[in-house]
């Protein structure tokens, strides 16, 4: 018996807003999720067809479970179940996230939320550093790619800025291992599209917070613009997504600490859905809820675009030996970029002998048992309280 369109849509919003809700884990539990309510319970889509829609969303950037969202959404219910899927899985993130951003600029900086954050901290390195291990022992598959990444990792260093490293690195693998492929470039192509879930499927930071009132007066345009680039351009995982806010609110505009930053990765942690709600509670802490709108409706509008208006040329993509060549350069990109990022934060976090104790023993626990990044915050967390109530 078929559906109404209104029924539908009513039941795009009630699935997706229930995950939005429940989705912790990163994109990887969240797209596992889907597949068991779409594939399994409410057969909307058959299971090729559901791999088919995830590795359309692994052709472009964004999110790649909020797309998934999108995708399934429109399979549903159209154009309308689209905007509806994306709308009603981002929201309890936002309202969540900016919610800690309200309580963060009220009593961020009281003593009780300090010992906790100096916990979490070191964990969330261990976290980065963990996805930076297991993405880029798939990624650096030969010494051109791995040429690549040392390029983009230096240059990203001296100050080129993450977008341009990120491209630059794409374009130059396109280029390079297209025109003169070699066995090594035969194996990085046959996995370049397997691969690539891999890298966004690492998703598991979800940035929240950062500090009170760090850009009084920013202009509420710009801050869209900042976030609308970073929508419009986020290849690869939420660890990158770390170093383009990392150079462009800290280094380049000032709005935010590096230490405030910290604090925005590890809150974060606690938090369902989509990665990328960092900017709710970013936006926030600039600008209060006019901003945390602003930087919330600049980070997701390009995905609502790029699936709407890419997907139907996903299949001539996919089949594209130059794109598959380019997105092989781009996974050993972010890698790159990661890579840099865990230097800069942890020079401004390991300055203790605990939190070189915490790190260590989260990197232990990531790379040697693959325990969850939410267990890790955990426990970092109660070890920041633990070392506070001894002190």
């Amino acid at each position: 018996m078929s559906t109404s369109p209104s029924g539908a849509l009513r039941e795009v919003a009630g699935l997706f807003l229930k995950l939005g809700l429940i989705a912790f884990g990163g994109p990887a539990a969240h797209i596992a999720m889907m597949e068991e309510e779409c594939v399994v319970r409410r057969r909307w889509v058959s299971r090729q067809h559901f791999l088919d829609l995830v590795g359309a969303t692994n052709l472009i950037p964004g999110p790649n479970s909020t797309e998934m969202a999108m995708h399934l959404g429109y399979e549903r219910a159209g154009w309308r179940g689209l905007v509806v899927a994306g709308v009603c899985f981002i929201l309890p993130a936002a309202l969540i996230t900016g919610l800690l951003g309200w309580l963060y600029v009220r009593f961020g900086n009281v003593p009780e939320m300090a010992p906790l954050l100096q916990g979490i901290k070191p964990a969330v390195l261990a976290v980065i550093l963990g996805a930076v291990w297991r993405i880029g022992r798939q990624a650096v598959r030969g010494v051109r790619l791995a040429v690549i990444g040392l390029a983009v990792a230096g240059a990203t260093g001296a100050g080129l800025n993450e977008v341009l490293a990120l491209l630059g690195g794409g374009v130059l693998g396109m280029f390079w291992l297209r025109i003169a492929p070699t066995p090594e470039r035969s194996a990085a192509g046959s996995g370049g599209l397997a691969l690539w879930p891999s890298l966004k499927d690492s998703l598991g930071v979800a940035l929240g917070t950062g500090g009170a009132g760090a850009a009084a007066g920013v202009s509420l345009g710009k801050l869209f613009l900042f976030f609308l680039k970073v929508g419009a351009v986020l290849y690869g995982s939420g660890y990158v997504l770390v170093a383009f806010l990392e150079g462009g609110l800290v280094q380049d505009y000032g709005w935010l600490t590096q230490a405030q930053l910290l604090d925005a990765v590890a809150i974060g942690q606690f938090t369902p859905g989509p990665v990328l709600t960092t900017a709710t509670f970013i936006g926030y802490v600039i600008a209060g809820w006019p901003g945390a709108v602003a930087a919330t409706a600049g980070i997701f509008l390009p995905s609502f675009l790029f699936v709407g208006v890419l997907n139907p040329l996903i299949p001539k993509l996919r089949a594209s030996r130059w794109l598959s060549a380019f997105l092989d350069a781009v996974n050993v990109s972010a890698v790159a970029l990661m890579a840099v990022v865990i230097v800069e934060l942890g020079r401004a976090t390991l300055l203790s002998w605990p939190a070189w104790a915490i790190a260590l023993t989260a990197a232990v626990a990531t790379l040697r048992f693959r325990v969850n990044a939410a267990w890790l915050v955990l426990g970092g967390a109660l070890a920041g309280w633990l070392l506070a109530l001894w002190a």
